[in-house]
């Protein structure tokens, strides 16, 4: 039976992946307040996508340990559009999924800052712990290494003690 939830699951979130990529690609965000509602509502969808992963945990369908780590795998390959992509820390700063960065997944990035000096990991945890918000820093595209203005949303998942995100590049 578990076995069948679980695939039954996975289809559903990829036909839900497939409709959002879609419509991502089809209604391209022009302006940076379309942007915004975007990101946020993405981050809104992942962080539904994970309390009903925790509910599994909840039923005993599966442990904590691997309720998280479904959580983090499928965050991993989330994506949205031609360039979304979410990430996950802990409250605490340690990184849980970064997209294109597994050498950076286990790190705690707490003390992390863009060159103009924002500690952007310390600001997703205060917003997180406002209940969510937006998040301006600097920060490479994947495979490059020169940093470049990003708006982010940020939204707490409690019960993985996470903080999830999304963001474009301004």
């Amino acid at each position: 039976m578990n076995k069948i939830l679980m695939t039954v699951v996975a289809v559903f979130l990829s036909a839900w992946v497939f409709c959002l990529s879609v419509a991502a690609q089809t209604q391209k965000p022009t302006n940076s307040a379309t942007q915004d509602l975007l990101i946020k509502s993405e981050v809104e969808t992942a962080v539904s996508m994970l309390g009903a992963i925790h509910a599994k945990y909840q039923c005993g369908e599966m442990t904590l340990d691997k309720a998280k780590l479904f959580g983090a795998g499928l965050l991993r390959e989330l994506r949205y559009g031609s360039e979304g992509y979410f990430w996950a820390d802990t409250t605490e700063g340690v990184n849980v999924v970064l997209y294109g960065r597994k050498d950076v997944e286990g790190r705690n990035r707490i003390k992390d800052k863009d060159s103009k000096g924002t500690y952007y990991i310390k600001e997703f945890m205060a917003k997180a712990k406002a209940g969510g918000g937006y998040v301006e820093y600097w920060f490479p595209k994947k495979g490059q290494t020169t940093e470049q203005s990003k708006r982010a949303y940020v939204l707490p998942f409690k019960p993985f003690g996470w903080v999830i995100g999304s963001g474009y590049y301004r």
